[in-house]
């Protein structure tokens, strides 16, 4: 048999990273931070305990990458859905109501998140946060900021702290409260986004599928073409 190319072994490298923050996000939500050892998340993403470290330092950034790619993710989804629109308004409102889903809907990713970046290791950049910083930005650039790099690290810390307050064990801000502030503040309409109100949006934050934010399909063979028995099973 023929030795893989050089490409093969990059995109079976990208699915196999792709697997293990997808396992990090599952397993996170379903039973915390402290409760999840590296090893479940290589078992769950079914790699090599050993390639964890490969990929990632720690479990504490691998968790945080996993986090910024589901909310990257979610954030595409919400302004990329049916109608799509170029409206600076009603995208910035789409972006609010995206991370203040997560805070309702995956409280226990979301705390534990919120409680990671407070560590003694703080913010992490990686890909999924720089991919997360840069729609955000745009987001206040369609919304007609004069200067984006000043009000996209406002936009990041009013979310982050719309989030914290969310998720504050005891006492708890209402996610409707938080968002009719954030929206009073850049002078958006309460019918814009996803209304507290409405019905659930198609692809939501509280989906359980997680799979369509992470490239996990069938890898390629030898030659470059999906493995027709993976994609069988």
């Amino acid at each position: 048999m023929s030795p893989r190319s050089a490409s093969v072994n990059e995109e079976l490298r990208r699915r196999s990273r792709e697997r293990l923050l997808q396992a990090a996000v599952e397993l996170v939500g379903e039973r915390g931070y402290d409760a999840t050892t590296l090893g479940d998340i290589a078992d769950r993403a079914g790699s090599a305990r050993g390639l964890v470290s490969y990929y990632f330092p720690g479990k504490r950034q691998l968790v945080q990458s996993a986090v910024h790619r589901l909310m990257h993710r979610t954030l595409e989804e919400a302004l990329e859905r049916e109608p799509r629109t170029e409206d600076g308004r009603e995208r910035m409102a789409r972006a609010i109501d995206a991370i203040l889903g997560l805070a309702r809907d995956r409280p226990v990713l979301m705390r534990q998140h919120m409680a990671g970046i407070l560590q003694a290791e703080g913010f992490m950049q990686c890909p999924e946060q720089r991919r997360l910083a840069e729609m955000l930005r745009e987001v206040c650039v369609r919304h007609g900021s004069a200067d984006p790099d000043t009000d996209y690290p406002m936009l990041r810390a009013l979310l982050m702290g719309a989030v914290y307050a969310a998720l504050v064990p005891g006492v708890p801000m209402p996610v409707p409260v938080l968002r009719a502030e954030l929206f009073k503040r850049y002078r958006l309409d309460r019918e814009q986004g996803v209304p507290p109100d409405a019905e659930a949006v198609s692809g939501g934050t509280c989906d359980r599928d997680l799979s369509r934010f992470f490239a996990t399909g069938s890898p390629p063979d030898c030659s470059g073409r999906p493995d027709p028995s993976a994609q069988s099973k």
